[in-house]
């Protein structure tokens, strides 16, 4: 179901909970509201349609859509200045990201991943998991 985008900042500065496997209808909708963007938006993060779980959704290639439950950086190389806007923010803001990360996280099969994503797949997961920790650009 496609959900509305929030933009309550305070809620957005919350720190996400971990994912369980009853959230997974959150991955459906976190996806088919990703697609409904699809012209503006290559990512997405649960809370920016209003659910506070670390789950995030990155269009890989502007081809397929893959969801990651509850990521974490493992490792972070070759750091560059960018600018970014967001669906839930005004405007763009300078940040500094990473050409190269490690990222372990979960599947929609809760299936554990361990996977080294590069430029602009790099740029979109930092930008999504900086949202499920509560920090925005």
């Amino acid at each position: 179901m496609i959900k509305p985008i929030c933009k309550d900042i305070h809620f957005l500065q919350k720190k996400s909970q971990p994912a369980i496997k009853s959230d997974l209808p959150i991955v459906v909708d976190l996806i088919d509201t990703l697609n409904s963007y699809n012209k503006t938006c290559i990512g997405m993060a649960a809370n920016m349609i209003g659910i506070n779980k670390r789950i995030i959704a990155v269009n890989i290639d502007d081809k397929i859509i893959i969801p990651l439950i509850n990521p974490i950086i493992e490792k972070a190389s070759k750091p560059y200045k960018a600018e970014e806007n967001c669906l839930s923010l005004t405007g763009s803001k300078n940040t500094t990201r990473y050409q190269s990360i490690v990222v372990s996280y979960l599947d929609s099969n809760f299936k554990k991943h361990k996977q080294t994503f590069t430029g602009l797949t790099a740029q979109i997961i930092q930008h999504e998991i900086d949202h499920c920790n509560g920090v925005l650009i």
